[in-house]
């Protein structure tokens, strides 16, 4: 396999690290070529009189070339993978060690942290989304319509970022931590051509649209499921400890659930409770691993 032809430009020097990095993870190769062009273009920016293909030489001596600082950043990547997943429970084989084995994964509780979490954030996203969609098309017709939807636009990629350290931390699917580069030494216009031309400023706008009703959603469901179970592993200790009032409502529910006397209906109760809270904690995991992937195929720019 020949080498690749050393660089003489900016981008070439970014395609290179592109192309060493193909078949990473899209969020890292964000980060890299930031990190990069940042780099190159400070040098640039620091040596205006320079050949660009000199100073392209003189940075890959101390930078690294294009493989190189691909190699470095897969090689971090790992490392720092490994600092950021939580210890893993030891597997079980059997289907109950499995199934109740999902309480010694902390991931589960961070996934059922962000259901309850974003509802609020589904507000937020939704409200922010739709207001700046109706104030853009209102001010279209004036002078600060222009300016105005580039701001929204430029605050739609920020809250991108926002989210996907938010859905990183909680859900444990690799985001980017270094927004899109904006290169400043390219024309107004071509900047704001490229802000409106990336698919992933308006698939970020679909995600904080559908957020309101996925919040609502992951927040009825586990707010329903834990209060249904937990009521039930309680009520065999409400009918013991409580008053004839809570033993009269915990016959109620048993004989109206089972039409079975309460000495029988509540244990009955209490382990329908157990295994209902299990199932949310699955169900929590579950939804947190399909919403990362949500989020990583609508927030995150391709490689390509």
């Amino acid at each position: 396999m020949n080498a690749p032809a050393t660089p003489r430009t900016i981008d070439e020097y970014l395609d290179q690290v592109r192309q060493a990095l193909a078949g990473a993870d899209p969020a890292l190769i964000q980060d890299a070529l930031y990190d990069a062009e940042e780099h190159l273009r400070s040098e640039a920016a620091e040596n205006p009189g320079m050949d660009e293909a000199a100073l392209i030489g003189k940075i890959a001596s101390s930078y690294g070339a294009p493989e190189e600082v691909a190699a470095i950043y897969r090689d971090t990547e790992v490392t720092v993978s490994r600092a950021m997943t939580p210890p893993r429970a030891r597997p079980r084989q059997s289907a109950l060690g499995k199934f109740f084995g999902v309480v010694a994964d902390p991931r589960t509780y961070a996934s059922l942290f962000y259901m309850l979490f974003s509802l609020a954030t589904g507000i937020f996203y939704f409200t922010w989304a739709v207001t700046g969609v109706s104030l853009s098309a209102g001010f279209a017709i004036l002078i600060i319509g222009v300016p105005f939807v580039i701001l929204f636009m430029g605050s739609v990629r920020i809250l991108s970022l926002v989210e996907g350290r938010i859905v990183e931390t909680l859900l444990g699917v690799r985001m980017p931590r270094r927004p899109l580069y904006a290169n400043r030494n390219e024309p107004w216009g071509a900047r704001i051509k490229e802000l409106f031309t990336d698919p992933r400023s308006w698939s970020t706008l679909l995600y904080m649209v559908a957020m309101l009703p996925l919040g609502i959603l992951y927040f009825t469901v586990s707010i329903t499921f834990l209060a249904v179970s937990l009521a039930f592993i309680a009520s065999p200790f409400a009918a013991i400890f409580g008053d004839d009032e809570g033993l009269r409502m915990a016959y109620d529910n048993t004989h109206f659930l089972w039409n079975v006397p309460p000495y029988i209906g509540l244990p009955l109760l209490f382990v329908a409770g157990v295994l209902l809270l299990f199932a949310t904690l699955h169900l929590a995991r579950g939804v947190g691993h399909v919403h990362g992937q949500i989020a990583k195929n609508l927030l995150v720019k391709s490689a390509d």
